[in-house]
């Protein structure tokens, strides 16, 4: 079965495709090559950035009842601040 890409192994293999372009040491063809696939890979991780970012989004009422988009920090750091309350 094969491994699922995750986000870490796509940067590793992004900061090493870098590596190489920037040596200068690979023909136009190869580079090319490269580069599409450093593109690819970057199209990748900016999509699970989005995708976290997506779930760390959550949604919360307000006091009439009205959904209301809050930050995943801000949630965390009131429930926090309202346990110390009680």
């Amino acid at each position: 079965m094969a491994k699922k890409k995750t986000f870490e192994d796509a940067m590793t293999q992004l900061e090493k495709i870098v590596q190489e372009l920037e040596s200068g040491d690979l023909e136009l063809e190869k580079a090319l090559k490269k580069f599409e696939e450093g593109v690819q890979l970057s199209k990748f991780c900016f999509d699970k950035l989005e995708e976290t970012e997506k779930k760390i989004t959550l949604l919360t009422t307000d006091e009439a009842g009205n959904p209301r988009e809050s930050n995943f920090e801000s949630s965390a750091q009131a429930n926090f601040h309202n346990s110390e309350d009680e």
